[in-house]
């Protein structure tokens, strides 16, 4: 009997930023049950304002109630040189764009995630962007206009 999924998911995609890039892919869609397969068993996943999650449905649900729907536009994943013995930094930064709960479309929403891939499989993901400070400027709690 051959069991047909990778051991890790380096064992199909060749580098950690490719490893990022296909994690997201899937979780943007979202299809976190896909996306668990590029994970570690003891991932640690620290949201916009310090929420700790430790799996990627818990990203799809938060992402569920914060946006009607929402997808990221990748402008470059970039990987940071110098990472320990089987482990590689990898960012990615762009922008999102979808709908907030009520259906108003945005776009241009900056991004910033960090992983830490070790071994072939994700085992950080820190996610920051601006979606908070749109919400309060949509409130009237903002002030100036958010990026």
């Amino acid at each position: 009997m051959t069991d047909a999924s990778p051991a890790s998911a380096s064992d199909t995609w060749e580098t950690p930023a490719q490893i990022v890039d296909e994690y997201l892919r899937l979780l943007m869609i979202p299809d976190p049950a896909a996306a668990r397969r590029f994970v570690a068993p003891d991932l640690r996943i620290r949201f916009t304002g310090g929420r700790a999650m430790r799996d990627p449905a818990e990203c799809a649900a938060f992402n569920a109630g914060r946006y009607a729907w929402v997808k990221k536009r990748i402008e470059r994943t970039e990987t940071v040189e110098g990472g320990g013995p089987g482990m590689t930094i990898v960012y990615s930064l762009g922008t999102l764009y979808g709908a907030w709960p009520d259906g108003a479309a945005f776009e241009g929403n900056r991004y910033v995630d960090r992983y830490v891939v070790r071994d072939g499989l994700i085992t950080e993901m820190d996610v920051w962007n601006d979606s908070a400070e749109r919400l309060l400027v949509r409130a009237g709690l903002g002030g100036e206009q958010a990026p």
